[in-house]
């Protein structure tokens, strides 16, 4: 089976599986035929308010089933879904509703004041629509010169296909992570970028409409597109994991066990959890048959208890920053007992990896070299920042070429071994952070003279953060905290904070950032 844009795959799901579950929320659930004419009437309510094709379109809601038919609305426009965070600051949220143009958002209604907040604070919008119940002060949203459409308004449109030709290079949608100049940056990924690993990633799993996936990840993480539209092309539900069950690893283990999750895929942190606190070896996931982990690495010895444990699933590393979708993979093998570290394999279907030195070279088989990537998965770029896309992205006749920053090793059975990031970027519980936005977050508070923020290893999240400051009165940690909270998500928060008198200095005047890990 083949596809050339996302949506087509629910078309197609609703032309053979119409009466199948398609996104599972809690005790609600709609059927891939109902997911497909309720998009459609969502795409025609976009269009009659402004959307075009190429209009970046915003999300500001918590994953829900109104979420997912926005979603595939918004690409059936041939237009582009730009998910928010709706756990962010929102300074943040505002900040890439400007960058990304973003005229008409879909959210919820417990939003719609931060979302006039945002027009406030200059971003374009135009048109709200309002999904639950009609809680909002309709009159405010008026005066601010926004329509607002509620939910319900959406029965009213045709359901019917909509005529618009959308191409595989057309943006799917843009993600936005950490950025080390102090503001998020925009990757924009496209129907051929998702699809050729979306469609490699169903058949190595051999996904079918028997599977239960989970949708663990919230929207603006990468590892969500695997979960809505690796179901959505093998026609299977997709099980939306809420909140409050990732807070404790006992409820989690019950949700996976009572909705018959089949594929499960988070970062690795999580599951260590379920290892240390699920109570596995009394879970009875029994239908658990593949266990996919990705974003940070797996720490062996709790992947060695989680095979223990549940040793009927197959496991799988899928290795690959947004920019490049998931590149590389590796089936952890079973009854072989593991090394150090877990490899991220060879690259996926129609990819190729490469080992390059400082100049752009290939380095000589078992060297240490900078990992680039080529091939359709590669992204097109940032959204507006041609400079940094050049840094990092070269094209030529046969694709785009991706340097990740990662340093990686083939090992003598060509598996490619992570071994650590060139820059100062890392993973948090599984999400890409920038050192350096934080710090700028830090350097904004008026009382820090300077700051420099330490990652300190950690088995079971990766990374802790650490900052140390230098300030011109006293402050505490827990007023800079309040203090960050305004500019940065939680999990880009210090958790430790030491204050110095000042910060030790290399020959060139800048922070010894090796002086201050040595301790």
């Amino acid at each position: 089976m083949s596809a050339s844009t996302i949506h087509e795959l629910v078309r197609r799901a609703a032309a053979e599986h119409g009466d199948q579950p398609a996104v599972i929320d809690g005790a609600r659930s709609i059927t891939y035929r109902d997911l497909d004419r309720d998009s459609g009437r969502l795409a025609h309510a976009l269009i009659a308010h402004g959307l075009r094709p190429g209009d970046r379109l915003g999300l500001f809601l918590e994953k829900s089933i109104e979420a997912v038919v926005a979603i595939y609305a918004t690409l059936k426009a041939g237009a582009t879904y730009v998910p928010l965070d709706d756990q962010a600051p929102l300074k943040r949220v505002a900040y890439i509703a400007r960058d990304a143009g973003i005229h008409i958002l879909v959210a919820s209604a417990s939003r719609v004041a931060d979302c006039l907040s945002m027009a406030a604070d200059g971003a374009p919008l135009r048109a709200l629509f309002i999904a639950g119940p009609p809680t909002f002060d309709m009159a405010a949203v008026r005066a601010a010169g926004i329509a607002a459409v509620p939910w319900e308004a959406l029965a009213e449109q045709p359901g019917d296909r909509l005529g618009i030709e959308v191409d595989d290079d057309a943006l799917a949608y843009i993600l936005y992570t950490s950025g080390s100049t102090g503001e998020p940056k925009g990757v924009m990924l496209s129907h051929r970028n998702c699809l050729a690993f979306v469609g490699w990633a169903a058949g190595e799993i051999g996904l079918g409409v028997q599977d239960r996936l989970s949708s663990h990840a919230p929207f603006h993480f990468d590892l969500s597109t695997f979960d809505l539209f690796a179901a959505a092309w093998a026609a299977a539900p997709v099980v939306l994991v809420p909140r409050s069950a990732s807070v404790f690893p006992l409820e989690l283990v019950r949700f996976i066990r009572d909705s018959g999750i089949t594929v499960w895929y988070s970062v690795p942190s999580i599951l260590t959890q379920l290892v240390l606190r699920g109570d596995l070896a009394n879970a009875g996931l029994d239908r658990l048959r593949a266990v996919i982990f990705a974003g940070e690495v797996f720490p062996t010895k709790y992947l060695t208890g989680l095979i223990e444990l549940l040793p009927e699933a197959r496991y799988y590393n899928f290795y690959g920053p947004t920019e490049t979708n998931v590149c590389t993979w590796y089936e952890v093998p079973r009854g072989k007992e593991l090394g150090a570290e877990v490899p991220i394999g060879r690259p996926i279907r129609g990819v190729e990896a490469l080992l390059l030195d400082e100049t752009g070279a290939a380095v000589a088989p078992g060297e240490v070299g900078d990992l680039a990537i080529r091939g359709p998965t590669v992204m097109h770029g940032y959204w507006g920042d041609p400079e940094r896309t050049r840094r990092v992205l070269t094209s030529g006749p046969d694709g785009r070429v991706y340097r990740t920053g990662d340093l990686v090793r083939e090992g003598e059975g060509g598996e490619l071994r992570f071994l650590g990031r060139r820059d100062a970027q890392i993973k948090v519980r599984g999400y890409r952070v920038e050192l350096g936005e934080i710090e700028a977050a830090l350097n904004a508070v008026p009382s820090v003279v300077e700051c420099a923020v330490l990652a300190i290893p950690d088995e079971t999240v990766t990374n802790r953060l650490k900052a140390y400051v230098v300030t011109t009165q006293d402050i505490t940690a827990a007023e800079l905290i309040t203090l960050c909270d305004d500019r940065l998500p939680r999990y880009m928060i210090p958790e430790e904070f030491e204050f110095r008198r000042a910060l030790p200095k290399s020959s060139t005047g800048k922070i010894d950032r090796r002086q201050l890990q040595a301790g």
